[in-house]
């Protein structure tokens, strides 16, 4: 697998947002390290540990994914597809999922290993796009009908007010060295990732990203090799968030022909078969990338 370089620590979600949105001095002062759960100085910190020092009490227990669980088993098809009208019809457990994410304590969330942290976030993310997709009545054709659906929509998660634009790109990307979020971040769209039929947990997230990169990967939108024409087209996510795989692979060896994209294809070559991953590393074909139908990931009536 992928040499993920993980942060011993990622930084305080409180913190990246006080710099990144410019949510007011006296809220960033006193509340820059609280997710994760580190005091300040001469003060009892939040994970019940004095002043300057870095020890973390044991994790608190994780959200339940209970309600999440039962919302994916009972709309998603084995495709990845989205039964929509029906989660119109009755979102009582996805909104009770919701209002836990909203009501959840940042010292709880910062007690948590990365893996659950990382889990809960994706969660939060894929749980906010449907909640989002079904908030219009008639449900809009492509989640791009949907004015400000990224950047301006703002969503209750841990008493902070964010947009999804803000989860994947400023807390998930920034602060976690993980490019397998990717596989696993859905947007409601056909050229996405496949939606899972269950919630990510810490206890599972390596098997469960392992699992969400290969079915992405062994999909026609991830990924067509065409060997006869010398042809190789990837995700266009791989264009879009391309600086995510060579900060989690600095070391990857250069792929002949495509050197700038070299961290890429090893990602994509370590999870296909042993034929496909002499080809891409050969560098022998022409690499573009796939159109992107942003089309509704929606089940067909």
């Amino acid at each position: 697998m992928l040499p993920v370089r993980h942060r011993a620590r990622p930084r305080s979600l409180l913190a990246l947002l006080c710099g990144a949105l410019l949510l007011g001095s006296a809220g960033c002062a006193s509340g820059s390290e609280a997710l994760l759960g580190r005091g300040t100085s001469g003060t009892s910190g939040s994970n019940g540990t004095s002043g300057t020092t870095d020890a973390v009490t044991a994790p608190q227990p994780s959200l339940d994914p209970a309600d999440f669980n039962a919302v994916l088993e009972r709309v998603i098809d084995g495709r990845g597809m989205v039964d929509y009208a029906t989660l119109q019809r009755d979102p009582a457990r996805l909104d009770r999922y919701l209002q836990a994410l909203a009501d959840l304590p940042r010292e709880r969330f910062s007690s948590w290993s990365e893996a659950e942290q990382i889990a809960l976030l994706i969660n939060a993310y894929n749980a906010l796009t449907l909640r989002s997709i079904i908030d219009h009545d008639p449900i809009r054709p492509s989640i791009r009908a949907i004015p400000g659906v990224w950047k301006v929509r703002r969503h209750k998660l841990m008493g902070l007010h964010l947009t999804l634009d803000e989860i994947e790109h400023r807390i998930l990307r920034r602060e976690y060295n993980e490019p397998r979020i990717h596989a696993a971040l859905v947007c409601a769209a056909i050229s996405c990732p496949p939606l899972r039929r269950e919630a990510y947990t810490g206890a599972a997230l390596e098997r469960q990203l392992e699992d969400q990169t290969n079915r992405w990967l062994a999909s026609a939108v991830g990924l067509r090799i065409d060997p006869a024409a010398g042809e190789v087209a990837i995700s266009q996510i791989f264009q879009w968030f391309g600086e995510d795989w060579p900060r989690a692979d600095p070391d990857a060896a250069p792929v002949p022909g495509h050197e700038k994209e070299s961290a890429v294809l090893h990602f994509i070559a370590r999870h296909r078969p042993a034929g496909e991953r002499q080809l891409l590393l050969g560098g022998d074909y022409r690499l573009s990338y796939l159109p992107y139908n942003w089309d509704l990931n929606r089940q067909s009536p």
